[in-house]
């Protein structure tokens, strides 16, 4: 007979430095693939031990994001077959890319952190005996680069009561903030971070307009305020009167409703010479909008971009002479169109984003901790709830902000919560 589990409860921990042989998480296997409230399902598994440089936290509270909608559909990757490819024996998914929590054991080398500290988890991961980052490159870049808790090596994310994450990744929890709004922001943050100022020529300089889609989420949320720490104007495109007024309270200059607009997605050929004409008429309009708020002629440095296929076309169009689209997702599509005439003559720069690196992590961090970013926590929940909550996610019905899963932390006051 199989000995009793020592795993404990869900929303409890046991004392720091004493760690249970098996933890429960939340897994996604491969014949759940599909919505994701059914994809995930709490299972018991071993608790992973760190190995060198890595550290053991326990979870108190999970972040949400949409990476791992993507993981519960197993589209546009199957993060578990990818691992079975390296050689992880694993047949599960263990996710979640944003995590607060309490360190309870480190591995060798370990020595920035130690067991006890309160901290939190940025999502950038790399082998750091990769060549491109012995060279000396930025290690996001790197072809060892991962986003932890979507599709790094170690397969043990936030989504259980015991995470591993590597050394670097890890640093100091806000002082000021819940757990769960600790948790909630690292990942879109540390994202937004890099977008507005990783990528030289094209960095946010003061009175420098930009376009923000999505202000209302987690991406914009944080986009919307960096720009305004930058002394940037932020102008956030949004689906409804009241999300744009939630963005103006965060120092949006004003926003543009989308719903008034139907031209998106691939728009017609160039030569369909009617169909240009109406298309074009119709983005024209879109920046009529926005020089209703920032003064006519003026155009954005910077377009902030995540939905991909719907709006590109649109992004590249009222972008500045010079300016740069900046893109780190395609939540409405990946086959995005540019039209070269508007985009070589005018030499706009249509620029990939993904994850973060330390130096970056660190800056965005720095401004949490010291209260000039509000992590947005719009939502918080508890852990058996994190296949409805990616549900919600997947179906744009999640509050404004940031989303949270409590998990070490207990289930007190769940809902709408104070950062």
């Amino acid at each position: 007979m199989a000995p009793a589990s020592d795993a404990v409860p869900v929303g409890t921990l046991p004392p720091v430095g004493e760690i249970p042989s098996r933890m429960f998480a939340q897994l996604v296997r491969q014949d759940r693939f599909g919505d994701p409230r059914t994809a995930f399902q709490v299972e018991e598994v071993d608790t992973p031990a760190p190995g060198p440089r890595e550290v053991l936290i326990a979870v108190m509270a999970s972040g949400i994001n949409f990476n791992n909608v993507w993981a519960a559909r197993g589209t546009p990757v199957d993060v578990i077959a990818q691992r079975q490819r390296g050689g992880d024996p694993n047949d599960f998914h263990l996710g979640g890319s944003d995590a607060s929590g309490i360190v309870y054991a480190v591995g060798e080398g370990v020595e920035r952190v130690a067991v006890g500290d309160e901290v939190i988890v940025h999502p950038g991961w790399w082998k750091d005996d990769d060549p491109w980052i012995v060279a000396g490159k930025d290690p996001i870049i790197a072809p060892s680069a991962r986003i932890w808790g979507y599709d790094h090596d170690r397969n043990f994310g936030s989504f259980g009561q015991f995470a591993v994450a590597q050394e670097h990744q890890v640093l100091p929890k806000a002082d000021h903030l819940t757990w769960e709004a600790a948790a909630a922001p690292t990942l879109v943050g540390t994202t937004a971070q890099r977008m507005l100022f990783g990528w030289a020529g094209n960095t946010v300089m003061k009175d420098d307009v930009v376009l923000v889609w999505g202000g209302s989420g987690g991406l914009g949320t944080q986009a919307i305020q960096l720009v305004k720490q930058a002394g940037g104007i932020a102008v956030a495109v949004v689906s409804s009167a009241d999300k744009g007024e939630y963005c103006v309270g965060l120092g949006a200059e004003g926003y543009i409703d989308r719903t008034e607009f139907d031209h998106w997605g691939i728009p017609p050929h160039w030569t369909d010479g009617p169909g240009q004409k109406e298309w074009t008429g119709a983005a024209r309009a879109f920046g009529g909008k926005l020089w209703e708020i920032v003064g006519k002629g003026r155009n954005p440095a910077i377009v902030f971009e995540h939905p991909g296929e719907d709006t590109i076309p649109t992004s590249i169009f009222v972008c500045e002479p010079g300016g740069m689209v900046v893109v780190c997702a395609g939540t409405t599509g990946y086959s995005a169109m540019v039209d070269l005439r508007y985009h070589w003559v005018r030499q706009k720069r249509l620029q990939g984003s993904h994850g973060t690196n330390d130096e970056q992590a660190i800056a965005y961090n720095d401004l949490v901790r010291a209260g000039a970013i509000d992590p947005c926590l719009g939502q918080v929940s508890a852990f058996d709830e994190i296949g409805e909550v990616h549900g919600q996610m997947a179906e744009g019905k999640l509050s404004f902000g940031n989303a949270a899963i409590l998990i070490g932390a207990p289930t007190t006051g769940l809902g709408v919560s104070d950062s």
